[in-house]
């Protein structure tokens, strides 16, 4: 593959041609095969990649991908899941977590049938418009299903820039604007005859993050930019930010939550309260949890029981 062209400075003036032909070097020879990354026509492969970064969006790949498959084959258009109800959408995501995002696939599907003939938008702002589709999400439907020079920014990318550009051990806790306009910048031009490059760069770089350029344990001796790091090069010091604490689980709301939403799943119909205490034996923490599926729309009344959203 023959090197790109050269990609403008970053803000802080930095020359970063070199970093982005290494990471595209590498990414030739190391990425995984996943199949919503598969090429094909813009329209065909826009909403398998949008129903892929929905699910994406804080559950590991190894989850989603069964997922995705079972999802495509019983969805493979936004229309046909629109045709569906909301419920459906909660049933079929099963346990891959935070549930909303099926009801917001499910009413961007809808959206997009009412207001896009049932064709997933190129336009960044009318993507944006969908429900649940925010920046990041538009600008990988754009980038990756489009082909569009967009800068495309998740957690993986933020990282990597922030070593290998910026010298820090890890970004800033969210997203800034600096960061943004750091990922743009380091956004090549797509040379005559490969109008994709830009694209492959984003995916690439989120590549090189999610498996070498990891939050904890980076595997900096087969990173391609090593030599190149401007965090090994200041000798990889550590994070000077607040602490990060993973998120906990046992006996939380999110647990109960899960438990109730995993009950309602697996029901032919509409469960009473007497059922839903098999979910959990604390009955105000349960009823708490109960009301806030509810506020979130995951939850109806249903015939002096609860049910999934018809």
């Amino acid at each position: 593959m023959p090197p790109p062209p050269s990609a403008p400075a970053s803000p802080g003036g930095e020359d970063t041609s070199e970093l982005v032909s290494a990471v595209l070097r590498w990414y030739a020879a190391h990425a995984r095969d996943l199949p919503w990354r598969h090429p094909g026509p813009p329209d065909e492969i826009a909403w398998p990649v949008l129903v892929s970064e929905v699910m994406l969006q804080q559950t590991p790949v190894a989850r989603v991908e069964p997922a995705w498959r079972a999802w495509l084959e019983r969805w493979p258009s936004p229309a046909a899941l629109a045709a569906d109800g909301p419920g459906e959408a909660v049933r079929a995501w099963g346990r891959l977590g935070y549930p909303r995002r099926a009801l917001r696939l499910h009413a961007a599907a809808v959206a997009v049938v009412e207001r896009h003939g049932g064709r997933v938008p190129s336009d960044q702002a009318e993507l944006r418009a969908l429900p649940g589709v925010g920046a990041y999400t538009a600008a990988a439907v754009g980038a990756f299903a489009f082909g569009q020079r967009v800068a495309v920014v998740d957690t993986n990318v933020r990282r990597v820039l922030a070593r290998a550009v910026q010298g820090r051990a890890e970004p800033a806790p969210a997203l800034t604007a600096a960061e943004t306009a750091l990922a743009a910048s380091v956004l090549p031009q797509a040379p005559p005859g490969d109008p994709r490059l830009p694209a492959r760069w984003s995916v690439a770089v989120m590549e090189l993050g999610a498996l070498v350029c990891t939050a904890r344990a980076p595997r900096c001796g087969a990173c391609p930019v090593a030599d190149l790091c401007a965090w090994q090069r200041a000798g990889a010091p550590p994070d000077d930010g607040p602490a990060r604490r993973g998120q906990a689980w046992h006996g939380t709301d999110r647990q109960v939550r899960g438990r109730l939403m995993a009950l309602l799943r697996e029901a032919p119909g509409p469960l009473d309260d007497a059922a839903l205490r098999a979910a959990w034996d604390d009955d105000g923490q349960r009823e708490r949890c109960l009301a806030s599926l509810v506020a979130d729309g995951l939850v109806v009344p249903s015939g002096g029981g609860w049910s999934l959203p018809l």
